[in-house]
């Protein structure tokens, strides 16, 4: 593994180490959502969801569209949710 793909997965594993990322990333399992349905299940204000959503996005995570004034967010790597059920099924009490 080159020393920039390292790079990019120490930034895409940090992107998710926050509890409301891990919401939004398991909410879009679901499909394309809007960040408005997005801020509910991360019940935080709207420009801290747009910041962590821009982490998620930096890291190649999450991807964005905007229709109108909305914007929608999907996964951009459905894989992660396979990654994070393997992690899941190996923490102790599970």
């Amino acid at each position: 593994m080159s020393k920039t793909a390292r790079r990019d997965l120490v930034s895409a594993l940090k992107a998710l180490a926050h509890p409301g990322r891990l919401a939004a990333v398991r909410a879009l399992k679901k499909g394309e959502l809007c960040v408005c349905e997005l801020q509910e299940v991360m019940g935080s204000d709207l420009s801290t969801v747009s910041r962590h959503l821009k982490l998620l996005a930096d890291a190649g995570l999450v991807a964005t569209r905007r229709e109108g004034k909305w914007i929608y967010c999907r996964l951009a790597a459905p894989c992660v949710l396979e990654f994070l059920d393997c992690l899941e099924s190996g923490l102790p009490g599970r």
